[in-house]
């Protein structure tokens, strides 16, 4: 065997050993459903970005596949669907979820409460996210915040609202606490997905 034979040989061994085992990690590849339709970049758009942001640090080894609001489940049915193993993730406002737990309202656009960057330093440096975690447990998923919406207080009204007493027989799209206020003024509250409005 001539040494440049050797050396070479040498050389690759030494790099087979010292490869780094992310080579063979598996890939993985999650389907994402959201509550939002395609039209609304703000909301769907984010899911997207969150998706290519995830296989750009992996390198392509993680994938998530993003569905918007109906394609792959009814856009009120993806908690179900998560917490199911139907598919490996979902995004959507935690208000949409009340009548399983009435406190996954407090993390999502609470009327009059903290703006995004309130709700982020809540998450962050409270107890905000521990909290969210306690209550998504039960169901066997683990919350991770997603896009930053303000407080959802109010609408568009074909007529003015000028005392408590216009909301009365109100029929209005308001989810979440918001909707709980609305319905005890005597108002319709509907709970409609942000694709069928």
């Amino acid at each position: 065997m001539s040494r440049r034979h050797f050396l070479g040989s040498a050389v690759a061994a030494a790099a087979a050993v010292q490869a780094p085992q992310v080579i063979a990690q598996p890939r993985r590849r999650w389907r994402m459903p959201t509550t939002f339709p395609a039209s609304l970049d703000v909301l769907h758009g984010s899911a997207q970005r969150l998706a290519r942001l995830v296989e750009q640090m992996s390198a392509g080894r993680f994938t998530i596949e993003v569905y918007p609001a109906g394609q792959l489940t009814a856009p009120l049915n993806v908690f179900d669907a998560c917490a199911q193993g139907s598919v490996e993730a979902f995004m959507g406002a935690s208000y949409y979820w009340d009548r399983k737990e009435p406190a996954v309202q407090w993390f999502c656009t609470v009327p009059f409460g903290m703006n995004p960057q309130g709700m982020a330093a809540w998450y962050d440096h409270g107890d905000g996210m521990k909290l969210w975690e306690e209550t998504y447990a039960a169901f066997g998923l683990v919350p991770r915040a997603g896009i930053g919406i303000a407080p959802q207080m109010a609408g568009w009204f074909r007529k003015k609202i000028g005392n408590v007493s216009d909301f009365k027989g109100l029929k209005m799209r308001i989810p979440g606490l918001g909707g709980q206020v609305v319905a005890r003024l005597g108002g319709t509250v509907v709970l409609t997905p942000a694709d069928q409005i």
